[in-house]
C-alpha cells in the first residue's frame, strides 16, 4: 500500500503492519481535532482488516507528539456547562481509548518529546521505544489544568500512585532513561536505531499469533480492574475462544510435530 498523507499524518500499510506517522514537525506534532479524528479511526481500521496485524505510532522531527493544538480554539464565548466534560468524551479519551480498545498490538516509538495528551497517547500503547532524545512531560499542572486523555488512569497503572503524582503534580520533563527505570518504556534505544527497531518489533508482532494477541491485550488491560475470579474466568473464555483459530491449531500442530509455527492471524 502507497505511503498516503492526509491532514499532517502520513500512513502506510506494509508487511502486515499499519504505520502511523504524526507529520507536523513545526509544533512538535500536536494534535489538532482533525489529526485525533484521523488516529482514531486509522486505529479502528487496523482492528478490521485481518491484513493489518500490528501497528505502530511515531513522528517526525523533534517531537512525537506534543499533545493537542489549543491554537485553533475558539477565542471567548460563552462555556456552558457541560460542554468541557463532552469534549474530553469525545477528544481526548476516544483517542486514548482507541489505542487501548485496538485489536492489534500497538507500537509507540517515541522519537522526541511526549508532552500531555501526546504522552498519555504513548503511554497508552501496548509496547514503548523511545529514542535517546525522547522526553515525557505531564505539562497540565504548568497551564493549571487537570491531566485528562486519561492520564490518572494510566500512570498509576505503570508506575504506581505515589509516582504518578511526583510526575504530575511537578510536570517535569522525565527523560528516556528515566522512563525506562520507572517502567513508562520497554526500551531506550541511539536516536538514528529508533526507526529500525521498531520495524523490527513490529515484524515480529505481526508474524505472530493475531487473535491471541488481541485477547492476551485485553486480558492484561482489564486484570487491574478485575477481581480474581472475574480475571481467571475471563482468561478460560479468552482461551476458549482462541482455541478455535487457526494459528492456534497450527501452534499446537507445530509443537507436536516439532517445527517453527508460520501464523497467519487467523
Amino acid at each position: 500500500m502507497p505511503v498516503t498523507a492526509v491532514q499532517g499524518i502520513r500512513h502506510e500499510v506494509r508487511d502486515g503492519v499499519s504505520r502511523v506517522t504524526l507529520d507536523r514537525p513545526e509544533v512538535l506534532n500536536a494534535l489538532t481535532p482533525e489529526l485525533r479524528d484521523r488516529v482514531v479511526a486509522l486505529l479502528a481500521e487496523a482492528s478490521a482488516d485481518p491484513d493489518v496485524r500490528a501497528v505502530v505510532l511515531t513522528g517526525t522531527g523533534r517531537g512525537f507528539c506534543a499533545g493537542a493544538d489549543l491554537r485553533g480554539g475558539a477565542a471567548g464565548g460563552e462555556r456552558v456547562a457541560g460542554d468541557v466534560a463532552r469534549l474530553l468524551r469525545l477528544g481526548a479519551q476516544r483517542l486514548i481509548a482507541a489505542v487501548l480498545d485496538c485489536e492489534k498490538p500497538v507500537l509507540a516509538a517515541v522519537n522526541g518529546t511526549a508532552a500531555g495528551l501526546g504522552a498519555h497517547l504513548a503511554l497508552a500503547c501496548d509496547l514503548v521505544l523511545a529514542a535517546e532524545s525522547a522526553r515525557f512531560i505531564e505539562v497540565f499542572v504548568r497551564r493549571g489544568l487537570v491531566p485528562d486523555g486519561g492520564g490518572a488512569y494510566l500512570l498509576p497503572r505503570l508506575v504506581g500512585p505515589q509516582r504518578a503524582k511526583e510526575l504530575m503534580f511537578f510536570g517535569d520533563a522525565l527523560g528516556a532513561a528515566d522512563a525506562a527505570r520507572l517502567g513508562l518504556v520497554n526500551r531506550v534505544v541511539p536516536d538514528g536505531e529508533l526507526a529500525a527497531t521498531a520495524d523490527r518489533w513490529a515484524a515480529r508482532l505481526a508474524a505472530g499469533p493475531t487473535r491471541a494477541l488481541a485477547l492476551t491485550k485485553q486480558l492484561v488491560n482489564a486484570s487491574l480492574d478485575a477481581d480474581r475470579a472475574t480475571a481467571f474466568a475471563a482468561e478460560a473464555t479468552a482461551q476458549e475462544i482462541n482455541m478455535t483459530t487457526r494459528d492456534a491449531q497450527e501452534g499446537l500442530t507445530a509443537f507436536t510435530n516439532h517445527h517453527k509455527p508460520e501464523f497467519t492471524g487467523r
